[in-house]
């Protein structure tokens, strides 16, 4: 039996890898503001060399000890001569000596007050925790004066609501699956006792009944708007008023006064009410039209720190009284604070950079509107800043602008076309725009088809098919010819 044996070569090839600064500055430039300003609180609390301006210092010049830093820096690796690092155990130590060194001395007179400023403005700019429908009816039960015996019933219909404001399940199948026995009267009790509550239409077993409990009893048109509602809510939705009024033998325009009231009530009651947090939307630039030119401000950033490194740690790089371990420590995390620090101020040139080119390209936009907005590739941006597509796609992502026709997200400007029948671009947008113009000038009576409103694009230069028309019909929320029909 022959072993064969396996030669092993070394062999050179070439292989990109970026370096931690640049993936540094790529997550950093594609980040949101807010998202940033955490990242740059948390780094403030673990990097021992960072320290944050004061209102007192935002307006002092940079000095001649800060701008030699990075100089100070490049002579202390020279310095150093080649040695055995120590356990990593002492450079952990090291390191939770220097954050509790940084804890210590970050404390200046008056940062109590500042302190105490900072958590009142904080208190004040945070959103209140949103309530859900369920802990809302729970909160009413709570000051109602109701039995005993019908408290525990309200409390499991109430977790049996869903979002929406209705009875997830039948009152029968809640009350089998209570452990106490409970009749089925005490538990159609209960349940009136939580339909009277707001919002009213909660506690609603389908859809008639929600919007029965809207209605107000001592309204003269209540008896008609429960008849509509409950007999007729079909007919209503398919808009044929003569019918119901030849069923119902009423006044054409009474029932119509009566359907337009029952539209005003709310489907979905649960609807006010959210379990989600609502983001906020801040908007990081903002065009001003400023003697007939658009400039561009960064506004994003007052609320980002101001960071710099400490000059207290030049004694640590000159070695003075400072092993060699720990001038290594402290100088990688020099050299990473200052690739923080230079990772934001590219963030703000690059975004400023393609804001300025944005706003250059869509400029009719600013002044026309959306029927006047452009198509726009980021390769457009990219070719004509000078960077690459990718960086344009992150500088834009999740980030707003402020502008005189309002908050647009920044990748709203970038959006494709066709070619229209005078030969220029047509944006997707301004054919939606002009589809849901053609559809409110429409005779209601006697509305128009996707063909029709096909056929009226094309008379306003935007040859779209008819199922293009029909898919931003659908997208729009905008119901079809039968639905939007209107009697006389």
């Amino acid at each position: 039996m022959r072993v064969g044996t396996i030669l092993l070569s070394p062999q050179l090839r070439q292989q990109m890898k970026l370096a931690p600064q640049v993936i540094q500055s790529i997550e950093i430039l594609q980040l949101p503001m807010l998202a940033l300003v955490e990242h740059v609180q948390q780094e403030l609390i673990d990097n021992p060399v960072l320290e944050e301006v004061t209102d007192d210092e935002k307006n002092e010049p940079i000095t001649e000890e800060q701008k030699t830093l990075d100089e100070e820096i490049a002579e202390s690796k020279n310095d150093e001569t080649p040695q055995e690092d120590e356990e990593f155990k002492k450079l952990r130590e090291m390191a939770d000596d220097w954050g509790d060194f940084y804890s210590q001395t970050s404390i200046k007179r008056g940062d109590a007050v500042d302190e105490r400023d900072r958590k009142q403005e904080a208190l004040e700019n945070t959103a209140a925790k949103s309530i859900s429908i369920q802990d809302y009816l729970l909160g009413q039960l709570s000051i109602m004066e109701v039995k005993d015996s019908l408290t525990e019933i309200c409390e499991n219909i109430i977790y049996n609501i869903n979002d929406n404001g209705y009875l997830a399940h039948p009152l029968k199948e809640v009350v089998e699956a209570m452990e106490t026995p409970v009749s089925m009267e005490q538990a159609n009790t209960a349940l009136k006792i939580i339909q009277s509550m707001e919002p009213l239409g909660a506690g609603a077993r389908d859809l008639k009944e929600c919007l029965v409990l809207q209605l107000d009893e001592r309204d003269p048109d209540y008896n008609m708007a429960k008849d509509l509602i409950l007999n007729y809510l079909e007919e209503v939705e398919l808009k044929k008023y003569k019918l119901i009024a030849k069923k119902l033998g009423g006044n054409l325009e009474l029932i119509k006064k009566v359907i337009e009231f029952i539209k005003t009530l709310n489907p979905k009651p649960g609807s006010l009410f959210s379990s989600e947090q609502i983001p906020y939307v801040t908007p990081e630039v903002r065009v001003d039209c400023v003697d007939g030119k658009y400039e561009v401000t960064l506004i994003g950033d007052h609320n980002l720190p101001r960071i710099y490194i400490s000059p207290f740690y030049k004694d640590v790089l000159n070695g003075k009284g400072y092993d060699l371990n720990t001038r290594r420590y402290i100088r990688k995390k020099i050299e990473s604070a200052r690739w923080l620090i230079d990772a934001i101020e590219q963030r703000k040139s690059t975004l400023y950079k393609v804001t300025v080119k944005i706003v250059e390209m869509q400029e009719k936009f600013f002044e026309e509107g959306i029927l006047a907005l452009r198509t726009l590739k980021m390769q457009d941006v990219a070719d004509a800043v000078g960077i690459h597509v990718s960086t344009v796609s992150r500088a834009i992502a999740h980030k707003y602008m402020q502008s005189p026709k309002g908050i647009f997200e920044m990748k709203f400007f970038f959006t494709g076309g066709f070619m229209n029948a005078d030969g220029d671009m047509e944006t997707w947008e301004a054919t939606r725009q002009k589809l849901s113009k053609i559809v409110n000038g429409e005779n209601k009576s006697s509305p128009l088809s996707d063909e029709e409103i096909a056929a009226k694009l094309r008379e306003l230069g935007s040859d779209i098919a008819r199922r293009t028309v029909t898919k931003y019909r659908r997208n729009m929320k905008i119901p079809s010819s039968r639905r939007r029909k209107e009697e006389n």
